[in-house]
């Protein structure tokens, strides 16, 4: 293999990389040796900011092939055709801890996809979830606040959490999942993906449908119970990361089948629930899964910086063919998305190589930090003008969403929509088996008993009245666990 020379990042050969230059053997350093403060400099600011949420994670590089045909619902180009590939990236990750977090947390994980087709990139960012916490996104930065460390003892804090979910009785389906062993997947590849929200596809006679995006794992659905996921978190922080990289560097790729569920506008409308509530499923009986294709993941980066951590998803990225909903999260995601990308990466964070549409593109936004393109070279910055060959092509023209109403307020999120607890009620009592009841009640018990303050007794009597809503057993067993006796007068003023 032909040697490379040692240079600087500008292209100097340099011979003095292990010794600085000094006045004598054992004098004081000269400032003119460039390379010393150049490197440290560099060293000083490797670490862009990290996310918000989702701050550690892993990646891989990989595929999507169509393998049932859904040309009746859409005219995206990823699906024009069985046997379609489209190269992918894929990163997975911890919702609420830091960079250096455990991979064993309790904690939501994060399911983002880039799909890169020639009609753009298409980012389904989503969770191994299928509902979520909140369904208001102004509600979102506080909810977060409180998965993150308390201002006081920096350290976190149960009290926090449990203050937040009971007063937010919405995110009861959320909890139920998070503190079943579905919130310490074994592995990235062991768990689902979700795109949660509910979002639109329209076909080539801009007919628009509702749908949901589930992404099943074909290696099957493993998780860690309470005391197997705390193990771990000492003998392994690193273990979902790892666990990824080996298996894909023994070409064991992990596989993804992609399905949908679609609801028509009429279904929508005699839905009993809000269609477009994130913390609300369709059930599979009344919305049948419909298989789409296949999802492999088969190279790992070689380099995790540019790749992994430069990554940057962003709902707002559909193509022709998938459109969005009035699904009020979704909406809000669309604008915090892209701004938290340009906070941490620089506005021109889709020339990252990961980020990039590889058919190109063409627009006139020009400049900015860390332009490193052609920036347009010599064409307008403007439009209209008389010069480029830039051209609309009216095909790609989405048709229009209607509105229910012409009315522009604050609206209660809940109005309408208070019934927080029958989804919830089901999945403990009839999706869940024993064991799976007896690891969630256990994992809540052991995190409700660290609530402390003043207020304690008042957040565990809340978030109790929560749980018998949803079922008397489940109430019942987390009373009995933290040592609180209830009697049937009691249950029945709570229902």
């Amino acid at each position: 293999m032909k040697k490379k020379k040692l240079t600087t990042a500008s292209g100097r050969p340099y011979t003095e990389f292990e010794n600085s230059m000094t006045v004598g053997n054992r004098g004081p350093i000269l400032l003119q040796d460039y390379f010393l403060h150049e490197d440290m400099a560099h060293f000083n600011r490797e670490r862009i900011p990290e996310r918000v949420v989702h701050a550690k994670g892993a990646g891989a590089f990989g595929t999507f092939t169509v393998t049932n045909d859904i040309t009746q619902y859409t005219k995206a180009k990823i699906f024009s055709e069985i046997g379609k590939q489209t190269k992918m990236f894929a990163r997975f990750s911890q919702v609420a801890g830091e960079k250096g977090s455990a991979d064993s947390e309790r904690d939501p994980r994060g399911f983002a996809l880039k799909f890169y087709t020639e009609d753009g990139n298409w980012d389904l960012v989503g969770n191994n979830t299928p509902v979520f916490f909140i369904k208001d996104p102004k509600k979102f930065s506080h909810f977060i606040h409180t998965q993150k460390r308390d201002p006081k003892t920096n350290c976190k804090s149960w009290t926090m959490k449990w203050d937040f979910w009971s007063l937010t009785p919405e995110s009861l389906h959320q909890v139920l999942i998070l503190m079943s062993d579905r919130g310490t997947p074994l592995s990235y590849r062991n768990m689902n993906g979700y795109g949660s929200h509910t979002f639109s596809l329209f076909n080539k006679n801009n007919e628009r449908i509702w749908v949901k995006f589930h992404f099943k794992t074909l290696q099957g659905i493993k998780n860690f119970n309470g005391k197997e996921a705390d193990e771990m978190r000492g003998i392994d922080p690193d273990q979902a990361q790892r666990d990824l990289v080996e298996t894909i560097e023994k070409k064991d790729f992990p596989k993804w089948a992609l399905q949908i569920q679609l609801m028509t506008d009429e279904q929508a409308k005699t839905f009993k629930w809000n269609p477009f509530d994130i913390t609300k499923v369709w059930f599979h009986k009344d919305f049948p899964l419909i298989d789409v294709g296949i999802m492999e993941l088969n190279k790992i980066p070689e380099n995790y910086f540019r790749d992994v951590e430069q990554s940057a998803f962003n709902p707002a990225h559909v193509i022709d063919g998938i459109g969005y909903s009035p699904d009020k999260m979704l909406q809000g995601r669309l604008l915090s998305y892209p701004d938290a990308h340009r906070y941490r990466l620089g506005t021109n964070y889709e020339q990252i190589p990961v980020n990039q549409c590889p058919y190109g593109h063409s627009n006139y936004q020009r400049d900015g930090l860390m332009q490193v393109g052609d920036n347009g070279g010599a064409n307008p910055n403007y439009r209209p003008n008389s010069f480029d060959d830039i051209v609309v092509d009216e095909s790609y023209k989405e048709p229009a969403m209607p509105m229910e109403s012409n009315i522009a307020d604050w609206f209660d999120r809940n109005e309408n929509d208070d019934d927080h607890f029958t989804q919830p009620g089901i999945l403990f009592s009839k999706v869940m088996n024993d064991q799976e009841r007896k690891n969630t009640v256990s994992n809540i018990v052991s995190t409700m008993k660290d609530i402390c303050g003043e207020k304690k007794d008042e957040i565990i009597n809340r978030q109790l009245c929560h749980f018998f809503r949803a079922d008397s057993q489940l109430g019942m067993a987390v009373s009995k666990g933290l040592g609180i006796t209830i009697n049937k007068k009691e249950i029945n003023q709570i229902k």
